[in-house]
């Protein structure tokens, strides 16, 4: 990903260009190190790769989402909508990354998220829970195999939540990431009952 290349390429990322190489292996890292944006030298397993790895994580999970939309053959629904919201969450998702990639630097290239995006995530929310029936029992995460994916990414986005709340105790970090990062679970928590339901599949309710 973007953190492990060259830190020159990555100061180029940050500014409008047209056209960037991208060297795929640097041999930087080959000694369990790795740089942060402003050329900080870090361990790769240290607190601050573990919350940007967590984050690419969950980043590759909601691709995955947005690849089994595409293997729905339901002819009754459009799913264009969920896809360019997922597209957009995964845009949003590596402006996050190079948030945390820059708490140790003072360089105002690093792009900020933007406090709507999380109001865009709320009325996606708001929007999907007209289709469903009210919620009054836990349900078990499955269903069909997009609806599975959303509530496994749900769970990574609450794992990734997790190690950003420790960075955050560490280095300060724009508070619009971690109510990002809720917002966006609850998203990921409603869009997988939204699926199921659009593919006429029923609910498990948990048998206590």
């Amino acid at each position: 990903m973007w953190w492990r290349m060259e830190m020159s390429v990555i100061f180029t990322l940050l500014k409008p260009v047209f056209y960037i190489h991208m060297q795929i292996y640097t041999k930087t890292g080959d000694g369990g190190e790795t740089s942060l944006i402003g050329g900080v030298r870090v361990k790769k397993n240290c607190l601050e790769m573990e919350a940007i790895g967590e984050v690419d994580e969950l980043n590759a999970a909601v691709g995955v989402l947005a690849g089994f939309l595409d293997k729905v053959e339901d002819k009754k629904n459009d799913w264009t909508s969920a896809k360019n919201q997922l597209m957009s969450i995964q845009n949003n998702l590596f402006v996050v990354g190079a948030n945390l990639a820059g708490t140790q630097t003072d360089l105002n290239r690093v792009p900020k998220l933007k406090e709507v995006v999380v109001a865009d995530l709320e009325a996606e929310i708001d929007k999907m829970e007209t289709d469903l029936p009210k919620l009054t029992q836990f349900i078990l995460p499955g269903g069909s195999e997009a609806a599975a994916q959303g509530f496994y990414t749900r769970a990574i986005c609450r794992r990734a939540e997790r190690r950003v709340v420790e960075m955050g105790e560490r280095h300060p970090l724009d508070p619009n990431i971690k109510k990002y990062l809720n917002r966006l679970s609850d998203y990921l928590f409603v869009l997988g009952r939204w699926i199921n339901r659009r593919e006429g599949i029923g609910e498990s309710v948990w048998e206590k």
